[in-house]
Formats: structure tokens, C-alpha cells, sequence
């Protein structure tokens, strides 16, 4: 009697197998990394999140607070925005086009 082990290497089966949880694997963590951080129910964007979602730089957005144009909370070192208050301040600011 042999003992023969099963392995993704001989095994088209496992192959595939392996192959479509790694898929799902990405996926996943793709998925996971586009969620903002929620409080109670709120979403927040982190400066770095923010930035990149208005196309302008994070120093921009430091004048923006700076300014009082942005609404923001700071926890200890972090700094956050609500999402409703973007939304709302982008609603705000939209102007119709000329023509």
C-alpha cells in the first residue's frame, strides 16, 4: 500500500480550488480596504481619503481647516471629516452650468 498525498501540484481539482480562494482573497481584502471608518452608524473620511475623493492635496485641506471652510474632528492626532458634512458641503457649493 502507497501513501500518496494530494497536493495543488497534482491535483487538478485542488488546483483550481486554491486558485478561485485566492481570487476570493483579493477580492475581499479590495473590498474591505475601500470601507471608511464607522461611529455609531457615521462614516469618516481620513484626510488621506478626503484628498484623494476632492482631487486636491492634503496641505489644501490643512487651509481648509485652517480657514473654517471644512468641518472636522480631531482625535488625538487623527483628523477626521463626516461624510454627511462632505455631502452636504459639496450639495452646498454645486453650481449649475452656464449655458
Amino acid at each position: 500500500m502507497t501513501n500518496h498525498v494530494q497536493t495543488p501540484e497534482n491535483n487538478e481539482r485542488l488546483k483550481r480550488y486554491f486558485t478561485a480562494l485566492e481570487r476570493i482573497s483579493g477580492a475581499m481584502e479590495k473590498l474591505f480596504s475601500l470601507k471608511k471608518p464607522s461611529i455609531a452608524g457615521e462614516s469618516f473620511y481620513t484626510d488621506r481619503d478626503l484628498s484623494e475623493k476632492l482631487k486636491i492635496s492634503r496641505r489644501s485641506l490643512q487651509d481648509y481647516r485652517n480657514e473654517g471652510r471644512i468641518p472636522f474632528i480631531r482625535l488625538g492626532g487623527k483628523v477626521l471629516y463626516r461624510a454627511s458634512d462632505i455631502d452636504k458641503l459639496l450639495d452646498e457649493n454645486y453650481r449649475e452650468k452656464f449655458r
